[in-house]
């Protein structure tokens, strides 16, 4: 498919603006695609269901583009002509896509118990049943736990079948360590490890471990034990032998949050003016509709703690905050958020406008007096705040957003553990191509209207 998609765009653009030797260029350009594909390892099953990998095929592509263009000067082939590098974008377009439907065939595949990998658990008690639980919060990954090994007396709370133990203390003669792990993988049909490194598991253990593994054959997988850290953080050094983890932290200041203001700012003041007749015409319906104002103000918390007034479009009668604490005890969310599938404070129209998030945009303006951003947390209203640990604060240092990964991924169906998590993931790995990304989906949300009520 990649030889396809670089070679008849390329052949066709060179025939048509007459260059010399059309089938040699437009052959190079065929292999050097693939080429630079299996240098940067993009053929593996790790980076085909990784989902990730749009922007490595840009990278590829624009070696592409380089690499073909310095070919030319040393061939002696003169100036590039800008029609053949323009025929290049189809091996853009063909390798995202099929990369894309891929990652989505494989993710489909592993919801149905498909394409995993079984994986032998190695580690204290604790360290399993917190490997366990993160596992199981998303059914996008490859991997499920067949089985532990515990390391001490600690016994997992997971559930996970315990085939053996091993000591605190490393045994004599080393390789006992192995043969034990080795043994549990045969029984569980298990075809990795993965180790959560401890007290008692760390060190000239652990490496000779890792040495009878991977003589084996059987892949090993050690785990540091962070979570929600995209891999454009990580970097991996070593110094006198030991291997060094660096987690660059968060974007929070420099030229890609300025760029993220201008976006912002330059963005809601474009839909303000494209949108301008809808917003009008649902401010007439919402004021004609029920009694009382088309716009709703309310205090809600941004950055930093800060208190701001939000705008939205009525939805609920006049009323409706006095009529919240005779509701409390109906509350359906298990955290701070007050929220009822059938609230009976919302009005018909309401209902319409909650369903399609077209009451959240008022919040526009918001966007442009630099209260919110186009993409961010949910803002929350003060008394959520209060009740915030410091966990949960967290969510607070960086602006609310009109959308979000909450937004996108279920709204008010999740629980409150899984909207956090989410707002953290955010703020911890924010980008400008996680906006974009965000951005993009906030369609499909809005069409879906899953969890808006």
């Amino acid at each position: 498919m990649d030889l396809a998609g670089a070679a008849l765009p390329v052949a066709a653009a060179i025939v048509e603006v007459r260059e010399p030797h059309p089938l040699r260029l437009a052959a190079v350009a065929a292999v050097l695609w693939p080429v630079i594909r299996v240098a940067g390892r993009r053929y593996t099953l790790a980076a085909w269901g990784d989902g990730g990998g749009l922007r490595a095929v840009l990278r590829d592509w624009l070696v592409l583009v380089g690499a073909l263009a310095t070919l030319r000067v040393m061939c002696g082939l003169g100036s590039v002509p800008a029609d053949a590098f323009t025929a290049l974008i189809p091996a853009l377009v063909l390798t995202a896509t099929c990369q894309k439907v891929i990652h989505r065939h494989l993710r489909a595949a592993r919801r149905r118990g498909r394409a995993l990998r079984h994986v032998l658990m190695v580690g204290e008690g604790p360290t399993v049943d917190a490997v366990v639980e993160q596992l199981a919060q998303r059914t996008d990954h490859e991997y499920v736990i067949v089985g532990s090994c515990p390391v001490g007396e600690d016994e997992p709370l997971s559930g996970v079948p315990v085939d053996l133990r091993l000591p605190c203390e490393a045994p004599e003669p080393p390789e006992q360590d192995a043969q034990a792990v080795l043994g549990a993988a045969d029984r569980l049909s298990a075809d990795m490890v993965f180790v959560v490194p401890g007290p008692h598991m760390a060190g000239e253990r652990l490496r000779r471990l890792s040495w009878a593994l991977h003589d084996r054959g059987c892949p090993l997988v050690v785990l540091p034990g962070i979570v929600d850290v995209t891999r454009r953080r990580v970097r991996l050094t070593s110094a006198a032998g030991l291997t060094l983890l660096h987690i660059v932290p968060p974007l929070r200041r420099g030229t890609p949050t300025l760029l993220k203001s201008v976006v912002d700012r330059a963005g809601a003041l474009l839909l303000i003016v494209g949108l301008a007749p809808l917003l009008l015409a649902l401010a007439l319906a919402v004021r004609l509709g029920s009694p009382g104002p088309a716009l709703y103000r309310q205090m809600r918390v941004g950055r930093n703690n800060t208190p701001f007034p939000m705008w939205k479009f009525r939805t609920m009668v006049v009323d409706a905050d006095r009529l919240k604490s005779e509701l409390e005890a109906a509350n359906e969310n298990d955290g701070h958020m007050f929220k009822m599938r059938r609230d009976p404070r919302i009005t018909p129209l309401g209902r319409l406008l909650r369903r399609y998030s077209l009451d959240e945009l008022p919040q526009l303006f918001n966007v442009l007096l630099g209260h919110m951003s186009l993409v961010g947390p949910r803002p929350p209203v003060p008394e959520e705040v209060v009740k915030y640990n410091p966990v949960e604060m967290r969510r607070l240092s960086v602006k609310p957003g009109l959308t979000g990964l909450w937004q996108v991924s279920g709204r008010s169906d999740l629980s409150w553990h899984e909207t956090v998590a989410l707002d953290l993931r955010y703020v911890d790995n924010w980008s400008l191509a996680v906006d974009m990304n965000v951005l993009a989906r906030t369609v499909r949300a809005v069409l879906n209207g899953q969890g808006a009520y």
